[in-house]
């Protein structure tokens, strides 16, 4: 978790998520609208799921050793909503009232994409722990980067080095297909929140992609600030 500290708003912060599947560029993309916000002055703070608070990060590792696979999906849906729980609370929802713009890697969309399409955990689970963790909580914007699986893979594969692949990276390329094309799906369904951006470029032009959509979305007007 980071946050930077520039002009401070007023009135409530944003909430913008970034999802999508393993090597399309999220923490890369998420620290670069950072820097464009923070020089546009308003003041950010940079989280991520599963994670993001103490509790979190606790959860964070359980899940990502192997530990949610091996109860089933059921109970890894139930360490991702504890986990949430604790970040909301104690992170997302105080800088959110300070007027703090939160960039966040992975929120709610990410257990509806792993556990809910591809573990087949019920719909209605899923929306009765999601109004218990986050009530009426949703992001101002979500960006989904969409990226063919094997160059996602490629990339993973790249970052991780010589480490281990975690839970997710371990799946079959089965597994991360249908992983995009959830993704593809959340973002069809929900085109007023969701933007679904072309990530199979370099990173400033997928940067550029990214900026455009918020600028449309979220500073429709001011100037200064979409020229930062």
């Amino acid at each position: 978790m980071t946050e930077s500290a520039s002009q401070k708003p007023s009135g409530r912060g944003r909430f913008i998520t970034f999802e999508g599947g393993e090597g399309t560029g999220k923490s890369t993309q998420i620290r670069k609208l950072a820097d464009r916000l923070n020089a546009a002055r308003l003041r950010t703070l940079v989280t991520r799921e599963p994670g993001g608070s103490p509790g979190a990060e606790i959860m964070r590792h359980l899940v990502l050793s192997g530990m949610g696979k091996l109860l089933g999906p059921e109970a890894e849906t139930l360490l991702f909503a504890a986990a949430r729980d604790d970040h909301v609370r104690t992170v997302i929802a105080p800088a959110l009232k300070q007027g703090i713009w939160v960039l966040c890697d992975r929120f709610a969309d990410s257990t509806r994409a792993y556990q809910g399409s591809l573990g087949s955990v019920p719909d209605s689970l899923i929306n009765a722990m999601q109004r218990v963790t986050i009530g009426d909580l949703k992001p101002d914007l979500t960006i989904i980067l969409d990226l063919p699986v094997e160059t996602g893979l490629k990339r993973a594969a790249v970052r991780r080095g010589s480490g281990a692949p975690d839970r997710f990276e371990g799946e079959n390329l089965r597994f991360h297909q249908g992983l995009r094309e959830a993704y593809r799906k959340i973002a069809a369904d929900d085109p007023a929140r969701c933007v679904l951006i072309d990530a199979d470029s370099d990173p400033d032009t997928v940067a550029g992609r990214v900026w455009t959509a918020l600028c449309e979305r979220l500073l429709p007007t001011p100037a200064s600030v979409v020229s930062a």
